[in-house]
């Protein structure tokens, strides 16, 4: 149970991650910390050489812009429909561009997939998604240990609360 939640919290938080519009709404120290990371921990799981680094970090960041904007896209047309089609319609519509996107991705794969197998091994390019698998599950992992430690904080500060509103009330009485 606790491996299908997993997933399942790290979409929902990479879908509010993504909800924002702009970048520069998100604080850049953190987004520059989390780029840090995604590329020490896909570097070192692929085992890339300085060469290769140097000319791997920019085809891999081209390919994930185009992947954002294929999500942009998609999440702007849902939020573009017009309500005052019938639902069906409008759904219908949804499944349309959903899997038009997706075969957009496919290509888009396909395309970087040529580019980046001239800079690392077919290998390397393997282990690739299971490297950013690994970097989201940590990155959700630190998010929801943060979260715990907010949580915490909260519930320490509502008890000292109220052990100071039972020592007033004691006092008064």
């Amino acid at each position: 149970m606790k491996k299908r939640l997993i997933p399942i919290l790290f979409f929902m938080c990479a879908l509010t991650a993504m909800a924002q519009d702009t970048p520069e709404k998100q604080d850049p120290k953190t987004l520059e910390k989390i780029n840090a990371a995604r590329i020490a921990l896909i570097s070192e799981k692929l085992k890339l050489t300085p060469e290769q680094a140097e000319k791997f970090w920019p085809i891999y960041r081209e390919f994930t812009e185009h992947r954002m904007e294929l999500r942009k896209q998609l999440r702007e047309a849902e939020r573009t429909q017009d309500p005052a089609r019938p639902k069906p319609e409008r759904d219908q519509e949804l499944i349309k561009l959903a899997l038009q996107m997706k075969q957009q991705n496919v290509d888009l794969e396909k395309n970087y997939s040529e580019r980046l197998l001239k800079v690392i091994s077919a290998q390397q390019l393997l282990t690739l998604p299971k490297a950013e698998e690994e970097f989201r599950r940590m990155l959700l992992q630190r998010l929801q240990e943060r979260e715990d430690l907010r949580e915490m904080r909260r519930e320490n500060r509502e008890n000292l609360r109220q052990k100071l509103e039972q020592r007033t009330r004691e006092k008064n009485n």
